[in-house]
């Protein structure tokens, strides 16, 4: 008996540690040899939309609306706390703001600049003053630029289950 319990309990460690989804492995692109981190669900970077068609589906939504896809941008910025959030461009200066489904896994805070594929749920939001200045302090904003921050505003936001970074 004493046995069958030691068993069980190596089992749900075994199960327990297989769980994270954090990986780093490296995923050749069949067009260009370009490597990939991937973080979360694993996922490819096939038919991924570009900026401006990823815009272009935004302009559709309205709030209530969701929509699953995927698509490419170039980090703006990342969460310096913990790597819970991400900006990603769009077309015409517009972002849509990443964060990650049930906080399954994180970024890595010094990405700004690379490009990322993203896979999951596209939709809009009204964003409180409140947030706004949370994700400004968060982004390491000024604090004349956070009290700058005073009306609610509609945002391009994004819940990926995964996301590819380039190396």
């Amino acid at each position: 008996m004493k046995g069958i319990n030691i068993l069980l309990v190596i089992i749900v460690c075994f199960v327990s540690c297989k769980g994270q989804n954090k990986q780093t492995t490296e995923q050749p692109s069949n067009e260009n040899s370009v490597l990939y981190s991937s973080f979360g669900a694993e996922i490819s970077e096939d038919n991924a939309l570009v900026a401006s068609e990823m815009t272009l589906k935004y302009q559709n939504l309205v709030v209530t609306d969701t929509i699953a896809t995927k698509f490419k941008g170039t980090v703006i910025d990342v969460c310096q706390a913990k790597g819970c959030w991400m900006n990603v461009t769009l077309d015409n200066g517009a972002q849509a703001m990443v964060k990650f489904k049930d906080y399954g896994f994180f970024m890595p805070k010094d990405i700004a600049g690379k490009e990322v594929i993203v896979k999951g749920l596209a939709f809009i939001e009204q964003m409180s003053v409140e947030e706004q200045r949370h994700y400004a302090e968060d982004g390491g904003e000024s604090e004349a630029a956070i009290a700058s921050i005073v009306a609610p505003k509609k945002t391009f936001r994004f819940e990926a289950d995964g996301v590819l970074i380039t190396q």
